[in-house]
């Protein structure tokens, strides 16, 4: 059996999907619902084909090649779909990618990295952040129109994090700087998702559950770094979001599933992945666009370290 794929032609092994052959072969399709060797069912489209012969865009996760098929991997109507199913996904997803402090920064200092490092009494961490972005003992803080407290998350709950006085304080000790000063470079991210506004609910729990020393509800996503959804909307060149944040689910609440393991379900997709690949783990409630995925507390104990890498949104991550 042979299919032409981008106009190459390729014999896909028995019982291969079309994104396994085509990945085999050389040829990247993205997808979020998908991971090599794990149980998986058909949700996103963001591993779309358009089938030239009858014209259709199929999910080639789990659609079976078939002898002589034509497909296009490439074309504008299967960029149009992936771009429109990362757009609906990101409706869902509520996260900060990087802390908005952080990116308004004109130093380009980390600042919610120096103020977790500061909650967590590690000022000596912190010292070498902001010695990386200062080139300290010059400190332009003090002159600067602090876009960080601005742009502070908190400031929408009740009143931004005093930023520029935990610099000074910081500064005004004389940790050891362990991290040799770099020429730091301010590098704006190509694609950055959103949180949305705070329910009045959520800002009265925030209130009472975010009691850290700085006060910083620390928005940044812990989990970004192996972000497929923040990867595949950089590169189909969606920007922003175009939709309006829709989850119900609450945001910045994050459940415990071992010391290190965490599941924040406000960023979740709902892709099943974790649902699939877990025997008595996470399971799915609800139906329709009320559907979502939780962890029942029993079922903490049944969840290997080994799900975080099949997340593909930072939903599920290690600490």
């Amino acid at each position: 059996m042979t299919i032409r794929l981008n106009n190459k032609e390729i014999t896909p092994y028995e019982g291969e999907t079309i994104i396994e052959a085509a990945r085999r072969a050389g040829v990247e399709i993205p997808s979020l619902c998908y991971a090599k060797g794990a149980k998986h069912k058909s949700s996103c489209m963001v591993c779309a084909v358009k089938d030239c012969k009858s014209g259709q865009i199929i999910p080639s996760c789990t659609t079976m090649p078939v002898d002589g098929m034509t497909l296009d991997a490439e074309c504008d109507e299967v960029q149009q779909t992936r771009a429109m199913s990362l757009e609906l996904l990101l409706s869902d997803h509520r996260a900060d990618c990087e802390a908005p402090c952080t990116l308004v920064c004109p130093n380009g200092l980390d600042v919610e990295q120096t103020l977790a490092c500061y909650d967590n009494g590690d000022y000596a961490a912190a010292y070498s952040l902001i010695n990386n972005a200062f080139a300290l003992p010059e400190i332009k803080c003090t002159t600067c129109k602090a876009p960080c407290e601005k742009a502070c998350r908190r400031g929408t709950v009740d009143k931004p994090v005093s930023i520029r006085e935990i610099i000074e304080e910081i500064c005004s000790q004389q940790y050891p700087n362990n991290n040799e000063t770099t020429n730091n470079q301010i590098v704006k991210p190509s694609f950055l998702s959103r949180l949305g506004r705070f329910t009045d609910e959520e800002k009265e729990h925030l209130k009472a559950s975010v009691t850290t020393t700085s006060r910083c509800l620390h928005c940044a996503c812990a989990g970004q770094q192996g972000c497929k959804l923040r990867l595949y909307a950089a590169e189909t060149g969606v920007k922003r979001p175009r939709y309006e944040v829709s989850s119900a689910v609450r945001v910045m609440q994050k459940q415990t599933i071992a010391d290190d393991l965490w599941f924040e379900p406000a960023k979740c997709i709902r892709c099943g992945l974790c649902v699939y690949n877990t025997d008595n783990g996470f399971t799915f409630k609800g139906r329709g666009f009320n559907m979502q995925v939780v962890l029942p507390h029993d079922n903490a104990a049944n969840i290997p370290f080994s799900i975080a890498e099949l997340c593909p949104t930072g939903a599920i991550y290690k600490s």
